[in-house]
């Protein structure tokens, strides 16, 4: 992306900035996807959301996946509320970047959606993915529901299993939840412990409206194994 920030540790709560109250101004339905990007999400759908460095290609990845019927960029996991992209970038929110992802349960289940994610991103690589450095790249899934929250934390251990015998290193994925449901809207998804920030409009659905835009990620080429969860 534009920026390479370079800190590669989260700094301390009191330090974060400020942000703001003012919501970020996002409306409109995707453009691949056709349905709305703010809640109310698609009846019976379940979601989640996953950082896995720049989150251009990381939306990407996960439209295309058969089954997703929403996805949307935000800032995740750091203190400071409805930041902007400059302010992530600069190292002092402590977010990630971060794609909120919404499936149908009947078409895809969680497993899918994780096999999406280990595969789509070299999860072993801490504050950084490729080229891209900084804490607003590292590896994290935040989760909805305690069933989500089992089954990330097994795939981890699982998936980890298969990056060790293949020589890569530890898993650094951050995994946390739960968020709260999609009724709780404020101009986030606020969760109880992790809210999901919009990012800017220009930011939403990005390498639609630029095909040929910068992706950084840097897949491991380690399959998921077959029922990463139940394989536990």
């Amino acid at each position: 992306m534009l920026f390479r920030q370079k800190a590669t540790a989260l700094i301390d709560p009191s330090e974060t900035l400020p942000g703001r109250e003012q919501l970020m101004p996002v409306v409109g339905e995707h453009p691949v996807l056709g349905r709305p990007i703010v809640p109310p999400l698609p009846q019976g759908s379940e979601h989640a959301f996953f950082g896995m460095g720049c989150f251009w290609g990381a939306e990407r990845g996960f439209w295309q996946t058969p089954g997703v019927l929403v996805t949307a960029v935000g800032y995740q996991g750091g203190q400071t509320p409805n930041p902007t992209y400059a302010e992530v970038c600069s190292g002092a929110t402590n977010h990630t970047e971060s794609v909120l992802v919404a499936w149908d349960p009947a078409r895809i289940d969680f497993e899918g959606i994780l096999r999406v994610f280990w595969e789509g991103h070299d999860p072993t690589q801490g504050m950084r993915q490729g080229n891209d450095v900084g804490t607003q790249y590292r590896s994290a899934i935040y989760v909805t529901t305690p069933q989500q929250l089992e089954q990330a934390e097994m795939s981890k251990v699982n998936y980890g299993r298969a990056l060790a015998a293949a020589g890569h290193g530890p898993i650094t994925t951050e995994i946390r939840g739960e968020a709260n449901g999609p009724g709780a809207f404020g101009g986030a998804l606020l969760g109880g412990q992790v809210p999901f920030f919009y990012a800017e409009p220009d930011h939403q659905a990005y390498l639609h409206k630029v095909p040929n835009g910068y992706c950084g990620h840097g897949e491991t080429g380690v399959s998921c194994p077959v029922g990463l969860v139940s394989a536990a």
